[in-house]
């Protein structure tokens, strides 16, 4: 079974080297993904009424839920879901029309809404709200619904951000050698 890849408008989603895509997942229209980029079984991605960038080495795990915000009169762009490098998206996660920086962790059932700016080397709990507009400064976790910075990142949590994004590179190479 292959990748369910769906145009919208004419625009297919782009899969960059190395990138997987599991078949059970869905991405429609304007979806890139970057270089050994991962996305898990029972992902629904919809880059229909704006775009979706997901960098290197970012991992969307299984059952998130991905979109953006359409043009309006009062956001006369929208707002398109950019993904940095080295992310790991927790199960079942929900971002909607946010940024989220490099060597970022986001945990399970964690809801981003729209225009909430996650910044680089961040941990966001599992079951955390982000809510619109929200900005959130490197190197700092932050838990709760709202969310509320909880303390600086130490230097192991740091160094393992990266390392968990290439877990998940090492394991969907492995998905794609068993093809």
């Amino acid at each position: 079974m292959t990748a369910q890849l769906k145009s919208y408008n004419g625009i297919t989603p782009t899969l960059a080297k190395g990138a997987f895509v599991e078949a059970s997942a869905i991405l429609y229209g304007d979806i890139i993904l970057g270089e050994d980029a991962s996305v898990w079984p029972l992902v629904a991605a919809r880059g229909d009424v704006n775009a979706i960038r997901i960098g290197a080495r970012t991992n969307i795990q299984d059952g998130a839920v991905l979109h953006v915000t359409r043009p309006s009169a009062a956001l006369p762009n929208g707002l398109p879901l950019l993904i940095g490098d080295d992310v790991t998206v927790g199960h079942k996660a929900m971002l909607h029309a946010c940024v989220i920086g490099h060597r970022v962790l986001i945990g399970m059932g964690t809801i981003v809404l729209d225009g909430a700016e996650i910044g680089d080397d961040v941990i966001v709990g599992a079951g955390s709200l982000v809510p619109p507009g929200k900005k959130l400064e490197s190197g700092y976790l932050y838990v709760g619904s709202p969310v509320k910075k909880a303390r600086a990142l130490t230097p192991e949590e740091k160094a393992f951000l990266p390392e968990s994004a290439a877990n998940y590179v090492r394991l969907k190479d492995e998905y794609l050698q068993q093809r």
